[in-house]
């Protein structure tokens, strides 16, 4: 059986843009900083890539982007982005969110 490592990287980025915009909270937080935080796990991270991943989470109804003309986008957790990063609903596949070994 083979891993597949870019789907491993996309489910893991997903879940990093999860956690830096729930520490941003209730502010939001430009592209910028996000993708600082995934190059300090990826450090070939690309805006691009980040970008892909912001909008497969826009899609999933789990952050909002705003999406200036200019060129910066800024970012910030729905309520479901919310209660995913902070475990209180179920996570579907396509984020690769740790398994609670916390809780009893």
């Amino acid at each position: 059986m083979q891993i597949d490592q870019a789907k491993i990287r996309r489910e893991s980025l997903r879940w990093l843009i999860l956690l830096t915009l729930n520490n941003a909270r209730p502010m939001g937080a430009q592209e910028s900083p996000i993708l600082a935080v995934a190059q300090s796990i990826y450090a070939d991270a690309t805006a691009l890539e980040m970008r892909r991943e912001l909008d497969y989470l826009e899609d999933r109804d789990l952050v909002k982007i705003t999406k200036s003309p200019s060129g910066p986008w800024y970012a910030e957790l729905t309520r479901f982005g919310v209660d995913i990063a902070e475990y209180t609903i179920d996570c579907e596949p396509g984020i690769a969110r740790p398994a609670k070994y916390w809780a009893g």
